[in-house]
């Protein structure tokens, strides 16, 4: 089975960890560089043989060659592609008693970085899905994995063809969408963000594109000070998450 599936090099501790954690990827091969091995990377192996995964030791090297970075921490590994969801995987199967669920769309944005940093934040909030447009969009590359600390490898993404048709088809089941604008003048601290909310984080200088902003039922800002225009999208989407945070469980 593990041969017809489509492959990629994962890379760096915390993503080959949280992969084997998460049992979501088939994995090939674990390569490890022949250097001492710290007892993060032992954490590893002991997870991977305890798995009978191939494991292979490489000079650093040929890591750098085969993940194209010297960012690996010495451990990379030959997966599957990272497994992509469907709508009803996040909506249809979220509990009846939870009063509360979050979703994250990301919009625009095209840095893995920026992408990888709200996957972690998103995970640390218990957001139950986050879902990204197939265009106008970066990829769940090993890359975001490996900006996200691993935790990409835990979280419901969706990527769907027509993000307007979405939203609305997230209206229909009752679903709340808050979009964040800097140019509103309501501000995040004052909107309700309780109940179904799914909050819309627009990219990298554009922010979310006219059509998406027109669909979503409210816009709402960041308060800010000082000469600095703007946030970027991925700490503009973590108050924004933490704001909903703080209104669900701490108000």
């Amino acid at each position: 089975m593990g041969k017809m599936l489509k492959k990629e090099i994962i890379f760096g501790i915390n993503p080959v960890l949280e992969a084997l954690k998460a049992g979501r990827r088939y994995f090939f091969v674990v390569y490890i560089t022949k250097k001492k091995i710290s007892q993060r990377l032992k954490r590893v192996l002991t997870l991977a043989e305890g798995k009978k995964i191939s494991v292979e030791r490489v000079e650093s090297s040929q890591l750098k060659s085969l993940t194209g970075t010297d960012q690996h921490q010495g451990i990379g590994a030959r997966t599957s592609r990272f497994p992509l969801s469907g709508i009803s995987d996040i909506v249809d199967k979220i509990p009846p008693d939870d009063t509360n669920p979050l979703l994250l769309l990301i919009d625009n944005v095209m840095d893995p970085h920026n992408l990888g940093a709200l996957v972690r934040t998103a995970i640390c909030v218990g957001v139950n899905g986050i879902i990204i447009p197939k265009d106008r969009s970066v990829s769940p590359t090993p890359a975001v994995s490996r900006a996200s600390a691993g935790a990409l490898e835990h979280i419901h993404l969706v990527r769907v063809t027509n993000m307007v048709n979405t939203i609305d088809a997230l209206k229909e089941k009752g679903w709340w969408i808050a979009g964040m604008e800097k140019a509103s003048d309501r501000s995040i601290f004052l909107s309700d963000l309780t109940g179904q909310v799914a909050i819309v984080i627009g990219g990298e200088g554009k922010g979310i594109r006219p059509l998406v902003k027109k669909h979503c039922d409210f816009l709402m800002s960041i308060p800010q000070l000082g000469p600095v225009n703007s946030l970027n999208a991925s700490v503009a989407g973590a108050v924004a998450m933490y704001e909903a945070f703080r209104q669900r469980h701490l108000c």
